[in-house]
């Protein structure tokens, strides 16, 4: 995703910064904890379709 894009994207829910997560091919929100899908390039900011994430480390 180029980051021109990443700079004007908001969170759909707390209109904060998103990240992206080159790992899971993702777009992460820090504040509401919730991961948004990118699917064929696109980013799929829909609140009822993120998931939340966890900041532990799997065991």
């Amino acid at each position: 995703m180029k980051k021109e894009l990443l700079d004007i994207l908001a969170c759909p829910q707390c209109k904060g910064k998103i990240t992206l997560d080159d790992d899971q091919q993702a777009l992460r929100c820090p504040a509401c904890q919730l991961i948004y899908a990118i699917r064929d390039g696109i980013p799929i900011m829909i609140i009822e379709e993120a998931k939340p994430f966890s900041t532990e480390q799997p065991a």
